[in-house]
């Protein structure tokens, strides 16, 4: 993969704003790789709002004012990791000739999802204990 390759970035040790970060870098070289078309564009859009917005959020929740803001947050991550995956797997079916770098950033996006499961699971706020 060309530009940012998410694989080999991941093998070194990152905190997970910098990790959500290569990852929004990552997304939007693959965008700037697909060609433009009626087709295409709106996938494009679709696909960097949402790759890009799994790392702002992060670092919003990173500053949470409160527990809760910061669970609401993490949920936002969660729910872009899944839409990127969304994507990917749709610009991979319409795009041939990117189907395997779409493979491998949907393989990031895969964890980078399960990792706002757990710490959305793990973050339960006062109100969800005491129910």
């Amino acid at each position: 993969m060309r530009g940012i390759d998410v694989s080999t970035e991941k093998t070194r040790q990152f905190d997970l704003e910098e990790r959500t970060a290569v990852f929004a870098r990552a997304i939007v070289a693959f965008a700037r790789k697909m060609k433009q078309n009626p087709v295409n564009n709106p996938m494009i859009t679709q696909l960097v709002k949402a790759g890009t917005s799994v790392g702002a959020n992060y670092c919003e929740a990173d500053d949470g004012i409160s527990r809760k803001d910061f669970r609401f947050k993490i949920g936002l991550c969660k729910k872009e990791a899944r839409e990127t995956k969304y994507w990917l797997r749709i610009i991979g079916s319409a795009n041939e000739e990117l189907k395997l770098e779409a493979r491998e950033l949907w393989k990031e996006a895969k964890e980078l999802h399960l990792i706002f499961v757990a710490i959305f699971r793990n973050s339960k706020t006062a109100s969800d204990i005491s129910h």
